[in-house]
């Protein structure tokens, strides 16, 4: 058997066409490169190495024909850029080679020698700055290590295992803070968020002042939730450059992550007055002006973005997830078209499919509906890492450790404050609601989906939960403090407030130990309006498990096995609230939900929909409505379609009322 790293057909005929370009071979090089185009269609190296060749013998206006195919298929491999560069240089085309070089040097800051080619061109131009600035990049990549110079350049062009590869090896020799922070961003990139920000804040404190680590750093504490800490580090980096976009885009994102909706648009509007051509800037302002409650501004962003960038489909899939948008034919039409398109991006067809599904769904064209829901699913699950038996292997593990007599010995480890109310369940089942219900209340502050206490859990390791046995009772406090700290950023003088991370059910013998005063309501609904409304959303981030039709039944399953320990080992701890009592009866939930909070009765809970406040879940323009019975049974629309879910959950349709 040969070897997993070995190299393909292809990569071996890529060399050898190398080999024959360096040698001088042109000709050679070309026929060979054509034949492997014509083997393999669309094949970047084969393409790259036409134009290469094509320009090495004169023929440019050929090689620009070529780059312009490449760039179809890979808009974002800086070396056609550069490529470009050099046939508009041979045609003294200066303008023109200087956009190419700079696209090349904007993909990967690490291509030294576009970088020469743009400093020699500035300064033929007269554009004595940005020759300096260029110079300066060159002199800085020339005091590289050889291996991260290298490495930078594979990081750029995606190719994240090898470049992984050479700085792990190059770092057990060596210290660089290039490295670390160029390994950091790779594995930012595939994820790893937890060694992303241990090695950028390596990083950071090994050169200080080195702003690209810091800004980095400060994005991966963006993507972890860690609001406050992002904050801190963007504040630093724009005392010393007040008006850079990059740092100044962070910061509207941390504001709001925080909650801080006002200030986050005051700055997007501020970016975009200076530069409106971002269709990425416009979908963040849209997402902040829908968590305000701004609809109207929201779909006007929206739209600004789908007027830029025809197949930008997180646009689209932003509309269609206000719920309450309805595309025009037109729209669809375009959606159809882009998503169709060979030349789509993947994460664009993803996010149009599912906005596609909501169109149709919308239009009472449910075939079609389905197919491009199901499409969307397939797409996420071929990028997702989701296994089922992880969950339930968790799941019997909190089963085993957390019994009555373990509570029992730990009686009185946590701290007394009555402040949280955890609202749990799975998403889409009607949280939300709950939430704005809460925070209508005088005493009560809606917050978000708090990060704090799945990070304190993942934080206990993989032997999490019987690592909890091994905890003293002052861990037990410190990590109730940790919580209550780390919630305060979000609130303001109200004596309660709203936890609303459904996934927190996983958690509930934590919260126990730690807040046993804390107030726990189960959000539950019908597990067929549940897990199938959970399949026809795509969720920014997390929540891997609802893109499959029998992982969705399957963690709902194993969901109704936990709450029914936690009811057993914790009687009387957790309300169950049903999604459906709460849409026929409101006013007799609203006063269970409250007597169980220990709070007074208030009319303005009864109107909720007249709340004003910051809601960034999918939900947030439909609690804007007084109540309605219209998602109660949208999945029986899909029944020709929906039976393998029907099977899957199996007898958890009737056990969910336990």
């Amino acid at each position: 058997m040969s070897s997993p790293s070995a190299a393909t057909p292809v990569e071996l005929e890529v060399g050898r066409i190398r080999e024959l370009s360096k040698s001088g071979r042109h000709l050679e090089a070309l026929a060979s490169a054509e034949l492997l185009a014509a083997a393999v269609p669309g094949n970047r190296d084969a393409l790259y190495l036409i134009a290469a060749n094509q320009r090495s013998l004169n023929r440019i206006f050929e090689a620009l024909e070529t780059l312009h195919r490449l760039e179809q298929f890979h808009p974002r491999f800086s070396l056609l850029y550069q490529e470009r560069g050099h046939c508009y240089t041979t045609l003294r085309d200066a303008p023109r080679a200087i956009t190419a070089f700079a696209r090349a040097a904007g993909l990967n800051p690490a291509l030294v020698t576009s970088w020469m080619m743009l400093e020699r061109l500035y300064r033929i131009t007269g554009e004595v700055e940005n020759a300096a600035k260029a110079a300066g990049q060159v002199s800085t990549l020339k005091h590289l290590p050889a291996d991260v110079l290298k490495a930078g350049r594979l990081f750029s062009d995606g190719e994240l295992p090898a470049a992984e590869n050479l700085l792990r090896d190059y770092l057990r020799e060596a210290n660089h803070v290039e490295a670390l922070r160029l390994l950091g961003r790779i594995e930012h990139q595939r994820g790893l968020l937890d060694e992303a920000e241990r090695l950028l804040e390596s990083a950071v404190a090994v050169a200080p002042n080195y702003r690209a680590a810091r800004f980095d750093y400060a994005r991966v504490l963006i993507d972890r939730q860690k609001y406050p800490q992002a904050q801190e580090v963007i504040e630093t980096l724009l005392e010393l450059d007040p008006g850079h976009r990059d740092y100044l885009a962070l910061s509207a994102a941390a504001f709001a992550g925080l909650g801080q909706s006002d200030r986050a648009i005051e700055v997007y509007r501020q970016l975009l007055v200076a530069s409106p051509e971002p269709a990425e800037l416009h979908v963040a302002l849209g997402h902040c002006l829908k968590s305000a409650g701004r609809q109207k501004e929201a779909i006007e962003s929206y739209r600004r973005a789908t007027g830029i960038r025809s197949s930008f489909g997180d646009a689209y899939w932003s509309l269609a997830n206000l719920k309450t948008y309805r595309f025009s034919g037109g729209e669809i039409a375009q959606m159809r078209a882009e998503e169709a398109s060979p030349l789509a991006d993947p994460v664009d067809r993803c996010h149009l499919c599912f906005a596609l599904g909501k169109a149709y769904e919308d239009r009472g064209e449910y075939a079609e509906s389905w197919q491009f829901y199901e499409r969307g699913n397939g797409l996420k699950r071929v990028e997702s890492h989701y296994d089922p038996k992880i969950t339930e292997t968790n799941t019997r593990n909190q089963i085993a450790v957390c019994t009555a007599q373990f509570f029992a010995a730990r009686a009185g480890v946590g701290v007394p404050d009555p402040d949280p109310i955890f609202i749990v369940g799975l998403p889409r089942s009607g949280s939300t609601l709950i939430e704005q219900i809460l925070a209508s209340h005088s005493l009560v502050e809606g917050t978000q989906e708090l990060p704090d206490l799945p990070r304190i859990a993942s934080e206990l390791g993989s032997d999490y939960p019987a690592a909890l046995a091994g905890l003293l009772p002052e861990e037990f406090r410190r990590f109730a403090a940790r919580y209550l700290t780390g919630a305060r950023v979000y609130r303001k003088e109200k004596p309660f407030f709203v936890d609303k991370m459904p996934n927190n059910f996983r958690h509930i013998g934590l919260v126990h130990l730690i807040l046993p005063n804390a107030k726990i309501i189960d959000v539950r609904r019908e597990p067929m309006a549940c897990c199938f409304s959970n399949w026809k959303q795509l969720f920014a981030s997390g929540q891997e498990f609802t893109y499959s039709i029998e992982n969705i039944a399957r963690y709902y399953r194993s969901y109704l096995d936990l709450m029914r320990h936690w009811d057993a080992v914790l009687p009387g701890r957790v309300l169950r609230v049903c999604y459906e009592s709460v849409v026929d009866d409101l006013e007799a939930n609203v006063r269970r939900i409250l007597e169980f909070c220990g709070l007074e009765f208030e009319p303005a809970c009864i109107e909720f929909y007249k709340t004003e406040r910051s809601v960034r879940t999918p939900s947030s323009e439909q609690v804007r409505r007084p109540i309605f019975r219209d998602a109660l049974f949208e999945w029986r629309n899909y029944e020709p379609w929906i039976g393998a879910l029907k099977e899957a959950l199996g007898d958890a349709r009737n056990r969910y009322r336990e």
